[in-house]
C-alpha cells in the first residue's frame, strides 16, 4: 500500500470526512479499491503496509495534509499547532512553525513558475475539504468550502456551500467577481469534474466541460 495514499486517508479519518474513493484514486493514479482499503486501515488504526526501510519517523506524520490545508487558507502556524494538538499531536510548536516556513517557500516557488502575479491577470479556484459541523440539537451538517484567490493581492474569497455542483460553482464565481469588482483574464481550477470532462480527457490533454466552457466565454475569462 502506498504510504502517501494511506496518510491522505488518515487525514480524512482525523477530520471525520467521508472520502470520494474514485476522485482520490484519479488524483493518485491508483485503483479506487486501493483508496478504500487505505481508508479502512486508517479507520481501524492500522499502519500502512509499505516496504521496510530504515527511516526516521517524524512527529508530523499524518498531520502534513492538515497543516498545508489550513496554512493555505491563511491560518497562522500557532493556530494550526493548537488545532492539531487537539487531534493528538505531541510535538513542539517549533516543528510546526518550521514546516510552515518550508511549505511557504515551496508554494512560492511553484507560484512563481505557474502564475504571473500581474494585477487583474489571474485567479485560482479550489474546493477545500468538506467539513461537518453539529448544531445545538446534535444534528450534523456537512459543508464544502469554495476558495477564490487573487495571487497578486493574496485576497481570498470563501463561501460555505451545501454541495459542489456546477450551478453552485457558477454562483460562487459570480459572488467572487462581484466582491472583487471584476473578472480576471485567467482562472486556474483544480481538476474538477464540473470544469473538465474526465471521460474525454487524458493525462496530456484536458477537454473542458461544454457547459462550463460556455459559462467562461460569457463571463469573459
Amino acid at each position: 500500500m502506498r504510504k502517501d495514499v494511506y496518510e491522505r486517508m488518515r487525514y480524512f479519518v482525523l477530520e471525520k470526512i467521508k472520502p470520494n474513493y474514485s476522485a482520490i484514486a484519479r488524483q493518485y493514479g491508483v485503483d479506487p479499491r486501493t483508496v478504500k482499503a487505505a481508508y479502512l486501515r486508517a479507520q481501524s488504526g492500522e499502519t500502512a503496509v509499505v516496504r521496510k526501510r530504515r527511516s526516521r519517523r517524524s512527529k508530523l506524520d499524518g498531520y502534513q495534509d492538515i497543516i498545508e490545508d489550513k496554512y493555505t487558507t491563511g491560518c497562522s502556524a500557532r493556530s494550526i499547532y493548537d488545532f492539531i494538538v487537539e487531534k493528538g499531536f505531541t510535538g513542539k510548536y517549533t516543528i510546526v512553525k518550521d514546516y510552515c516556513r518550508r511549505f511557504r517557500k515551496t508554494q512560492t516557488k511553484k507560484a512563481t513558475i505557474r502564475v504571473e502575479h500581474t494585477i487583474g491577470l489571474s485567479a485560482q479556484v479550489d474546493w477545500k475539504e468538506q467539513v461537518t459541523m453539529t448544531d445545538r440539537n446534535g444534528v450534523p451538517h456537512t459543508f464544502s468550502i469554495f476558495l477564490y484567490v487573487l495571487p497578486y493581492s493574496k485576497f481570498k474569497f470563501l463561501r460555505l456551500t451545501l454541495d459542489q455542483k456546477q450551478n453552485t460553482l457558477f454562483k460562487c464565481l459570480f459572488e467572487a467577481f462581484k466582491t472583487t469588482g471584476g473578472i480576471p483574464k485567467e482562472i486556474w481550477f483544480d481538476n474538477m469534474s464540473t470544469v473538465v470532462d474526465h471521460k474525454l480527457s487524458d493525462f496530456h490533454h484536458h477537454r473542458f466541460n461544454e457547459r462550463f466552457l460556455s459559462f467562461s466565454h460569457n463571463a469573459g475569462f
